[in-house]
């Protein structure tokens, strides 16, 4: 039943890519939510002291706040918030390439590795779901 779901996703390219920016923007507001609050358990499972910078995470997370309205914008109206939906992809990237980088260069941590590894599929996911839908909406054009 939940194959058939999917499934039919992809005879939707719109519904598609809304879903891929819908999960996208509900990751965004957990992780918000994370780094404003910064639960001291969850902040030493991820290899954070507790006597870290709050200031920067915090900013961090109101980014990801953010973050979660363009994503959910994007979603909710493709058409008028395409370039919402580019300007994600761009971030995404910017993402991945800071976080690799920090990882393996500034300090490595497995919370920052898979943070960098994670943006980077969710930005593929989004690129690859707006490459489906603006080459489906070009097919529709096209017929007669």
């Amino acid at each position: 039943m939940r194959v058939d779901r999917i499934k039919a996703l992809f005879d939707h390219p719109g519904k598609l890519l809304s879903t891929v920016l819908l999960l996208v923007a509900f990751h965004s507001l957990v992780m918000g939510l994370i780094l404003i609050t910064q639960p001291s358990a969850l902040m030493r499972f991820a290899g954070f002291g507790p006597n870290c910078d709050r200031f920067f995470p915090t900013q961090g997370g109101v980014f990801h706040l953010l973050m979660f309205v363009l994503y959910l914008l994007g979603a909710i109206h493709i058409e008028k918030y395409y370039y919402f939906i580019v300007f994600s992809i761009f971030i995404k990237a910017v993402a991945t390439f800071f976080l690799l980088i920090y990882a393996f260069v500034v300090e490595f941590k497995g919370v920052i590795l898979l943070s960098g590894i994670a943006d980077g599929i969710m930005g593929l996911m989004i690129f690859m779901a707006l490459q489906y839908y603006l080459h489906a909406k070009t097919m529709n054009k096209s017929r007669p």
